[in-house]
């Protein structure tokens, strides 16, 4: 079997459900809806007794409530009965390509695999095979590490993307996967759309994923001679969890006199992901954009044009503003209220990688200057327009996310600043579906 750690990657023992509705076992990643106790519910409605992920999962609505502890504990009984119990059918070396079509038309494809953790670093200027895409956040580890550290088998809601511009890895995947039938099929709860999967376990199958990943790895060379296969866009903070699970057990293994080899071979070296090329029509990229509260909106907006050497001009109304800003690439939008009138300005820039990798640490600089002022993270036109009509408020339009410079504008200058940017909306956010053994001893 071919070796796929050279790409920072393994072929994963999946487990799947011997009999699978895709829309009682699938449920959402745990990060969404987290201030909306009612979705959650009519998730656990829709589930009923029924075997769901939803039962191996803590939705993060649940965090610091005095359900938290109860559910924690179930989980890892669940866990071991969904294994002993035979809900699972054998679990099979193989990979799994996705095609999954959102509620609003999108076609998004992906490779479901395990990614070698050992290759996997978020600390800023890492030159690891895979990168953090945003900063991380050191205090949201620990609840999840509690979690992962006991967990007796995984199931991913991360998204790793590739920067696969002629879609060689994907396209294989496809062509290889629907020479069989599909392992799954069906709708997705709360009109979330549909998802399907086929496998790849033939020899043949694996060994043309074996040549498509190498000749992604051969594209992936940066100029400093570092590997830069893949980036995470979806559940940043979970596999930093894995990691920090994984280091920790590496260390303990070690003092216990187990050899580098011994140790290399177990499970929890490994976190089961989803592949996504970057370039996937179906995968839109949305900016998150800015609002501050209680500041000048002049002096700000004087501040940004100094700082960027920019030019600015006033336009007409929330359609000029927004095509303006939409058609660049490092143009802001402004929206407030001066006096009783309601203002758009534009601040044109020559900036030419991501937008907000140079906006954040500029706004911070400002903020930091200004104690008294808030920012917050909006995402959509619609709320940039709705908060700039408020008093002591300034909306901030980010211009969109261009793909080509994604890649090149971290492996240049690091993480991107927190809330960069939005993986679609909330409903096409990854399901959790396969699975897999995180230990032996069950």
């Amino acid at each position: 079997m071919k070796n796929f750690t050279e790409f920072g990657f393994q072929l994963p023992e999946i487990l799947l459900p011997k009999n699978i509705n895709t829309e009682k076992w699938s449920v959402i990643a745990c990060d969404q809806y987290t201030q909306d106790l009612a979705y959650w519910q009519k998730v656990e409605e829709n589930v009923g007794t029924e075997p769901s992920t939803l039962n191996l999962i803590l939705p993060e609505v649940y965090l610091n409530t005095p359900e938290q502890i109860l559910r924690m504990k179930k989980i890892q009984q669940n866990m071991k009965d969904y294994v002993l119990n035979g809900v699972f059918a054998k679990e099979e070396k193989e990979v799994i390509y996705v095609e999954r079509v959102t509620s609003y038309g999108r076609k998004r494809c992906g490779l479901v695999c395990a990614v070698d953790l050992d290759k996997y670093e978020w600390q800023p200027m890492s030159k690891a095979y895979i990168r953090a895409t945003e900063a991380t956040i050191k205090e949201r580890i620990p609840p999840r590490k509690e979690i992962r550290k006991s967990a007796l088998i995984e199931s991913p809601h991360i998204m790793l993307l590739i920067n696969d511009e002629k879609n060689v890895l994907m396209k294989t995947a496809c062509e290889q996967s629907k020479k069989n039938a599909p392992v799954y099929e069906g709708k997705l709860m709360m009109n979330s759309g549909s998802i399907t999967g086929w496998k790849v376990s033939s020899e043949e199958g694996i060994d043309a994923l074996y040549n498509a990943f190498d000749t992604l790895k051969k594209s992936c060379v940066q100029s400093d001679g570092s590997v830069f296969m893949a980036a995470v866009g979806d559940g940043n903070h979970s596999l930093a969890t894995a990691k920090a699970v994984w280091d920790d057990i590496k260390q303990a293994k070690l003092r216990e006199g187990l050899s580098i080899s011994e140790i290399e071979k177990m499970p929890q070296r490994f976190a089961l992901v989803e592949i996504v090329n970057i370039y996937d029509e179906g995968l839109t990229f949305e900016p998150i954009h800015r609002v501050l509260f209680n500041a000048d909106a002049e002096e700000l907006i004087e501040f940004l044009k100094n700082k960027f050497n920019g030019n600015v001009c006033e336009v007409a109304g929330e359609s000029n503003l927004e095509s303006f800003v939409k058609d660049s690439r490092g143009a802001f939008g402004f929206v407030y209220r001066s006096e009783s009138k309601l203002t758009y300005k534009i601040l044109d820039t020559n900036i030419k990688s991501l937008a907000v990798s140079e906006l954040q640490p500029v706004l911070d600089e400002f903020i930091k200057e200004h104690s008294n002022i808030e920012i917050d993270y909006i995402h959509g036109s619609d709320e940039v327009f709705r908060l700039g009509k408020k008093d002591n408020a300034i909306s901030i339009m980010l211009p969109p996310i261009a793909k080509d410079s994604f890649f090149a504008t971290i492996a240049g200058s690091g993480p991107l600043p927190r809330k960069s940017f939005s993986m679609g909306e909330a409903s096409e956010k990854r399901f959790y579906l396969e699975c897999r053994k995180l230990t032996e001893n069950i």
